[in-house]
């Protein structure tokens, strides 16, 4: 089984950890579920696109397997 790894911020898609399917959380709250982890993933990135945070997107084994930002990017440093 995944592990919660909802404690950072930003919107995870994680296997469902009360059952079959997979589920997007915020701030460690499902937020919605899904059959199918295309679906989950859709509705995540709109959510975190919505809200101009991350998306962080599991496997089954809770490893990350994407990750991307939609907003609040610190400015490019200078090199």
């Amino acid at each position: 089984m995944a592990k919660n790894s909802s404690r950072s911020g930003g919107v995870h898609t994680t296997p469902n950890p009360n059952g079959a399917g997979w589920v997007n959380q915020l701030k460690g709250k499902v937020t919605s579920t899904h059959r199918l982890k295309q679906r989950a993933v859709e509705a995540g990135r709109e959510l975190a696109q919505e809200r101009k945070t991350e998306h962080t997107v599991h496997n089954l084994d809770g490893s990350i397997s994407q990750k991307n930002s939609y907003g609040n990017d610190p400015r490019a440093s200078k090199g």
